[in-house]
């Protein structure tokens, strides 16, 4: 259990990173503020909003919007309040159909939402567009252009403890800390944004990314039984089963995206097109690659020496690594051992990204590239953006996550459409959700550099809910040539843009 909450609790983005220095109070903070941030709020469960008007050139008119950052109470079954949770809406006013509204999180668990708030769907983005460490402050943030605003009203959500939210009354952290508490919590804060705004008619979408796939999944079935019926969830880098991250079948999953990051490094030769390679690369995990790991140790020398030369071919590893590694070459291995000629390693979050480490014998690599090189560039944006230019007004200091003050205390268990659950499986939820509401549509999100949530395991995951031809075809798939947080890289996100319009007039 404690090994898969430390995976669990890095598949965020950026959780390499090391803790932001925006986590820290500074002396101003702290003379504003006489107690903790979180006591500070435990003093006042008033709800607040404090919208403003904002206008940004869009595709050569003007897109015209009200952004509301604030607080919601949420309320356990007894209406005593347990979280302030802090969001921030971006709504255009509509006299006719009621527009859809969409709410978007992060994952980790302990994540802020600051990755997607700042870097995919709001009208105001990080320039993070080349896969380097961002130049350093001042930062570039401006008007996106692959916003989704005007397709939807869009409500990005802090998960508890992090961003802004905070436990209040009578709660303590650990009463929000796992699977099924921080399902509650989210439920309860969607249906009360509902109810606040007057939005129940409305038509629903979700947009989890990363561990926010977990629980978008699991919303899905939460929200239903509540007589919330949602049109559409678009799963960005998807984890439904953290049992899937253990064994052969992790190693099965992987294989793909070790081709595809061979590929973009040039380890492989002549470079065939890149979907026909996924693809070879697809049926060799699926066919000979999971034969031989099922033989376990009856696979004969000749057999793990053929399977080894076939993924060398693919992986860009040499074959008597991967013989030396039993055919099963670990995520973080890999990240050390495909460019160890060039002294370099890749990023796990988006592994185009590479780096340096201190020697060239490590097994490991010791920090990821890609959090090292954006989440500065993203603290700062995120400060600047939400205190400066939208004024909010707070003695709380933003937590860009939360890693460190949930540690081993998420609790994995869950009590799913099926029973019980020692390690959630959330996929049941959504299984048995499309069955309930066979009109609700899915759209599986993926990147295909990602290293922390591999695009075959998505497919995997999806494709093993035992649904009926009709509901299976709810489900479609998009790729995009960057990593888990594909929306940063501007090709990709120009055609996220594209795929998620489509997606949402085929889910209305």
């Amino acid at each position: 259990m404690r090994s898969l909450l430390a995976f669990s609790l890095l598949l965020s983005s950026a959780a390499y990173a090391a803790q932001p220095a925006g986590d820290v109070p500074t002396k101003e903070a702290k003379a504003d503020a006489p107690k903790p941030d979180s006591d500070t709020v435990k003093a006042s469960v008033e709800e607040d909003a404090q919208p403003v008007t904002r206008s940004i050139p869009f595709h050569g008119r003007t897109l015209t919007y009200v952004a509301t950052p604030g607080h919601l109470t949420v309320r356990n079954d007894k209406g005593e309040p347990i979280a302030s949770m802090f969001y921030v809406a971006y709504t255009i006013p509509s006299a006719g159909r009621a527009r859809p509204v969409t709410f978007l999180f992060n994952g980790g668990p302990g994540s802020s939402t600051m990755w997607l708030h700042m870097g995919s769907f709001g009208p105001m983005k990080v320039d993070a567009s080349i896969p380097e460490t961002i130049p350093g402050p001042p930062f570039r943030y401006g008007p996106n252009p692959d916003t989704l605003l005007d397709v939807s009203d869009l409500v990005f959500i802090d998960a508890p403890t992090t961003g802004l939210s905070r436990e209040i009354g009578k709660a303590e952290p650990k009463d929000l800390f796992g699977v099924d508490k921080d399902l509650d919590v989210f439920a309860r804060t969607i249906e009360r944004y509902l109810t606040k705004y007057q939005r129940w008619n409305s038509p629903k979408f979700i947009i989890g990314e990363s561990y926010g796939t977990t629980r978008a999944a699991g919303l899905s079935r939460k929200l239903f039984n509540d007589g919330v019926q949602l049109n559409g969830i678009a799963f960005v880098s998807t984890v439904f089963n953290f049992a899937d991250f253990q064994g052969d079948q992790a190693a099965i999953n992987f294989l793909p995206t070790y081709a595809a990051d061979a590929w973009y490094h040039g380890k492989i030769p002549n470079k065939p097109p890149l979907e026909a390679f996924l693809e070879q690369a697809r049926e060799f995990a699926s066919g000979p690659y999971a034969t031989a790991l099922q033989k376990g140790n009856n696979i004969t020398t000749a057999e793990k020496q053929s399977i080894a030369e076939q993924m060398a071919q693919l992986t860009g590893l040499p074959a008597d690594y991967i013989v030396r590694a039993n055919l099963r070459v670990d995520p973080s291995r890999f990240r050390r051992e495909l460019l160890r000629d060039r002294h370099e390693i890749i990023g796990r979050i988006d592994s185009r990204y590479v780096g340096t480490e201190p020697d060239n014998v490590g097994e490991s690599a010791d920090y990821d590239p890609q959090g090292s090189a954006i989440t500065g560039g993203f603290v700062a944006a995120l400060n600047d953006y939400l205190f400066r230019d939208l004024g909010y007004k707070t003695p709380l200091i933003y937590r860009p996550n939360n890693y460190a003050g949930i540690g081993d205390n998420w609790d994995l268990t869950h009590h799913s459409a099926d029973g019980q659950q020692e390690i959630a499986d959330t996929s049941v939820d959504l299984a048995d959700t499309l069955r309930q509401n066979p009109r609700m549509k899915v759209l599986s999100v993926n990147g295909v550099y990602d290293l922390a949530t591999p695009f075959h395991g998505a497919e995997y995951e999806f494709k093993h809910m035992a649904l009926e031809p009709q509901l299976q075809s709810n489900v479609r798939y998009t790729y995009y040539p960057a990593g888990h947080m594909m929306y940063i890289d501007p090709v990709s996100a120009r055609q996220l843009k594209a795929d998620l319009a489509a997606f949402y007039a085929s889910a209305l």
